[in-house]
């Protein structure tokens, strides 16, 4: 089993683990330029705040809660930005569990909470997409950003 969460590429990898749905949170800044990231306790790795759907819980809320887990900050969901299951990758967890996850992102907004850390998190700011080229980001986190920032008429699905 790995030390750290692992991130597995080859032909259709993903048909090894189950299906796993998760949500990531795109929050901009007043500028919308920048978009919110934390940096994962586990790995290292900048991300979008994010997490998986529980059972019994609708996306959104799951969007909502994992946003307040990571961050502090309570948000509203405002648009769907884009659904994402690359059947050529799998994740692999501490625990041995391996999983396919389909990820829904969305873009949302503050509405309270105080920015802070988590349990799950040693660090946070906010960056441009230029400034993300600096940094080493979890799966497709970067690509959710750049689809948020193109203002796309409707979600892409990939």
């Amino acid at each position: 089993m790995p030390t750290v969460t692992t991130i597995h590429h080859g032909e259709r990898i993903a048909k090894e683990g189950q299906v796993r749905l998760g949500c990531s949170a795109i929050i901009l800044d007043e500028t919308k330029t920048k978009i919110l990231l934390t940096e994962r306790a586990d790995n290292k790795q900048w991300c979008l705040p994010s997490g998986g759907v529980d059972s019994g819980e609708t996306v959104e809320e799951a969007c909502i809660r994992e946003a307040y887990e990571e961050t502090g900050l309570n948000i509203r969901v405002t648009r769907l930005v884009g659904v994402y299951s690359d059947p050529n990758r799998m994740v692999e967890y501490t625990d041995g569990n391996k999983a396919h996850v389909i990820a829904m992102s969305f873009e949302a907004e503050i509405i309270g909470g105080e920015l802070g850390l988590s349990d799950e998190t040693t660090d946070f700011g906010y960056f441009t997409l230029e400034e993300m080229e600096e940094l080493d980001m979890l799966l497709n986190h970067k690509e959710r950003v750049v689809d948020a920032l193109g203002n796309l008429e409707r979600a892409v699905i990939k």
